[in-house]
């Protein structure tokens, strides 16, 4: 009898421990994607003073921001696959203390290599938290409750990126760019110290790493990156951009072709044949092109062309950011309450397009008033697919693939961040040149106006900005055509394939 008591005992003093587990995983990734979300588009307004205090300019600035992006991009599925073999809660917990050393390293650079290696380090840290923190609440919760988890975590990731401006603003104000960086440490640190308590959980069956698929995927994807960030200003025929290119697409292929060959590969083919799950992704991947060069460039311009502080400049962003903290939540309520998922996702991507066709009209005059409904349709197309393509996407993989697919979705929203911040750079800068020589260029598109000509400068500025702008809401059209008839309903020739 006494045993029997005592065994119930340390059942039900281990079911306790699961449940306090459990009731600990949402909050403490809700953390990390709050962390990973403001490290996103808090540094955009530092740049202007990272580039002044460190007297640099072009792709050495950028890469502030493309460099955790590439390792961010680089690293989910990485991060996600490995959460499936070695343990998920393990991957988040390494990835918030990687994510630490990254914002200290940046918050101390005597100069912008240091600064730019901070924050690769930063983001192969953000890649683990979001694809580990992903495959947790994949694992924790099912059907209507890993909605609202998944449309919390669009939520938490809207008020990242809504405070994350102004946050930084204020804050370089008050204690200088590299204080910002301060206040990602402090966060880190407590992330961590929170995972510790998370119940572990990893994929039955026997665990393997797929070397071959690792290098070859992250040395791949890097080349590309460097092609779009080097190429406008070393010039596309130049020896590094040549190289890059061509690495790229070999090591790419040898990537594509080697996952069908090995045992466990770290991207499983039958994941890029679910037709609904790559519309998803792609749907995620196409509000990311039409937010991301917005939402990094448009405090750039405002600080030069409409001699905006970046206190004020932060503020202003809230237009585009604002709707990403209310509207996730809101997306998955009306997904559980019965509405059409794909009549959400086809307002979402019309509301982006219509916003960056909107941008492209922008006056000599800016101000507040008149960037307040172009920003507001991006932000609400934006807020509307992070309440509901993660939950979406992931609800059509079965859970022993929850860190591989949280880790792809990551991976293509993270190299679509990376590539169009990357991309959107080279096309405003290739057309400013056309305009002020590849030099003059440069410097205008990282904020800095000569006072020599500055009305011309600045209206060149302008006219760029708003051919770019007509170039992103044309490939943000193409892609959500795509995105719409891929998520289309399974048809029973779907099923016989």
């Amino acid at each position: 009898m006494t045993g029997s008591r005592t065994h119930d005992g340390v059942k039900s003093s281990q079911a306790w421990r699961s449940s306090a587990a459990q009731r600990l995983t949402l909050p403490t990734v809700l953390t990390g994607v709050l962390l990973v979300a403001m490290a996103i588009s808090g540094t955009a307004v530092a740049l202007p003073r990272i580039g002044a205090d460190l007297r640099t300019a072009g792709s050495a600035l950028n890469w502030v921001v493309a460099g955790y992006n590439l390792a961010f991009a680089v690293c989910t599925l990485i991060c996600g696959s490995l959460a499936d073999v070695v343990g998920r809660r393990r991957v988040f917990s390494g990835s918030a203390a990687a994510f630490a050393l990254g914002a200290l390293i940046c918050a101390v650079g005597p100069n912008i290599a240091v600064v730019d290696l901070g924050r690769i380090v930063a983001g192969v840290g953000g890649a683990g938290v979001m694809a580990a923190g992903g495959a947790l609440l994949a694992h924790a919760y099912s059907g209507p409750a890993l909605t609202r988890a998944f449309a919390l975590m669009g939520t938490v990731a809207g008020i990242g990126i809504a405070v994350g401006p102004s946050l930084s603003g204020v804050l370089i104000q008050s204690l200088g760019w590299r204080g910002s960086f301060g206040a990602y440490v402090a966060i880190a640190i407590l992330l961590f110290a929170g995972s510790r308590g998370l119940a572990e959980s990893r994929a039955p069956g026997p665990h393997r790493i797929d070397r071959i698929g690792i290098s070859t995927c992250v040395i791949g994807l890097s080349g590309v990156m460097v092609v779009v960030l080097e190429g406008p200003e070393r010039g596309w025929d130049a020896p590094l951009v040549v190289a890059a290119a061509a690495a790229g697409i070999v090591l790419l292929a040898v990537f594509i072709l080697s996952q069908r060959r090995v045992a466990a590969p770290l991207l499983d083919p039958s994941l890029m044949r679910n037709r609904q799950f790559i519309g998803w992704v792609l749907s995620a991947l196409t509000t990311s092109v039409g937010f991301l060069g917005v939402l990094v460039y448009l405090p750039t311009y405002l600080q030069s062309v409409g001699d905006m502080d970046s206190a004020a400049t932060g503020l202003t962003i809230v237009l585009l950011t604002g709707p990403v903290l209310v509207l996730p939540l809101v997306a998955g309520a009306a997904v559980n309450a019965g509405v059409s998922p794909r009549l959400l996702l086809a307002l979402a991507l019309g509301t982006v397009v219509a916003g960056n066709l909107w941008l492209s009209t922008l006056p000599v005059d800016i101000t507040a008033a008149t960037l307040a409904a172009p920003l507001l349709c991006i932000g609400i197309g934006m807020g509307i697919t992070f309440g509901i393509s993660d939950g979406q996407a992931m609800r059509l993989i079965p859970a022993h693939r929850a860190g591989m697919a949280a880790g792809f979705l990551n991976m293509v929203r993270g190299a679509a961040e990376a590539l169009v911040i990357a991309a959107f750079s080279a096309l405003l800068v290739s057309i400013l040149a056309t305009r002020l020589g590849a030099t003059v260029a440069a410097t205008t598109a990282a904020g800095t106006i000569d006072v020599s000509d500055p009305a011309g400068q600045a209206e060149a500025f302008r006219w760029s900005w708003q051919l770019t702008q007509y170039i992103v809401a044309a490939v943000c059209a193409a892609l959500s055509a795509m995105a719409l008839i891929l998520t289309r309903p399974a048809t029973q020739h779907d099923t016989q394939l």
